[in-house]
């Protein structure tokens, strides 16, 4: 086994890596809706840091699980449409506690 078979962070081989998992749990993620131009609604998503977690790979499964088009950039993720009632329970089964994530009604 060579070295850049192991995570560079924790040391463990990358199959037995956690640093995403607890990078997950030290977030706290805002989800609010932002009325845009000519009455368009985007769901955004802040707090989740680009370093830590891959945006784009999270962007894509939201975006496939709620049938929308959507983007990331500066740092958050833009989705297409009012979709605050449904992203907690889909951010939970990707990973991140509930309790960290505050939607904003």
């Amino acid at each position: 086994m060579s070295e850049s078979d192991d995570c560079m962070v924790c040391g463990l081989p990358k199959d037995l890596c956690v640093c995403e998992e607890i990078a997950k749990e030290e977030q706290i993620i805002r989800v609010f809706l932002e009325k845009r131009r000519y009455g368009k609604n985007y769901t955004l998503l802040t707090g989740i840091d680009p370093a830590e977690v891959d945006l784009g790979a999270l962007a894509k499964k939201l975006k496939s699980k709620l049938a929308c088009g959507g983007t990331y950039k500066e740092g958050r993720i833009e989705l297409q449409g009012d979709h605050r009632f449904k992203i907690k329970e889909l951010l939970e089964n990707f990973g991140f506690p509930s309790s960290n994530i505050e939607v904003q009604f």
